[in-house]
Formats: structure tokens, sequence, C-alpha cells
């Protein structure tokens, strides 16, 4: 099981995470969207495609752009649609 944890609340629990590149994804239906507010920020990946963001919002604590994820990934990173990566200090950890 991987959980994702940030401001000492549990945001994602999964054992069906995908890695790649050292990060973990957890498919969407595993994740608190409650704790997420959309973000405006993009950012390019040559073989994932464009990544989309997410701020990560605890008990009023804001983590900006602290999850991401590929709405519309390229052919070699299918496996990842509809998954979402952590960052900026959010805590991966695998029990």
């Amino acid at each position: 099981m991987v959980r994702a944890v940030w401001n000492g609340k549990e945001i994602a629990k999964s054992d069906r995470t995908v890695e790649v590149e050292g990060n973990a994804y957890f498919p969407k239906e595993d994740v608190q969207m409650d704790y997420f507010e959309q973000s405006d920020h993009q950012s390019r990946c040559p073989w994932k495609g464009e990544a989309s963001y997410y701020h990560v919002v605890v008990d009023g604590e804001r983590n900006e752009n602290a999850a991401w994820y590929y709405p519309a990934p390229f052919e070699k990173a299918q496996r990842i649609k509809d998954h979402i990566a952590f960052w900026h200090g959010v805590e991966v950890v695998e029990d």
C-alpha cells in the first residue's frame, strides 16, 4: 500500500500506483479530491506530454502546485492517464 500525506492528512492511498521516473502515480479514484484545487500551472515532458497541476489544501494550508497529472498523455505514457503524482513536501510512503 502506498500513501501520500501532507500537513498530517492522508490525501491518497492505493495499492495500484504506477511508478514512473521514481514517482508514484496514484489512480485518481484513490485520491481524496476534496483536498485539491485546480492550478493554472502547466509543464511539458517530451515523452509524457503536457502536465497540469493541483494545489493541495489541508486545514487552511495551501501547497502550491504540489500534485500533477497528464490529462492527455502521449502514447508511451498512457499507463499514467487518470493518475496523480506528488512533490513539494508531500510525503509518499509505502506501508
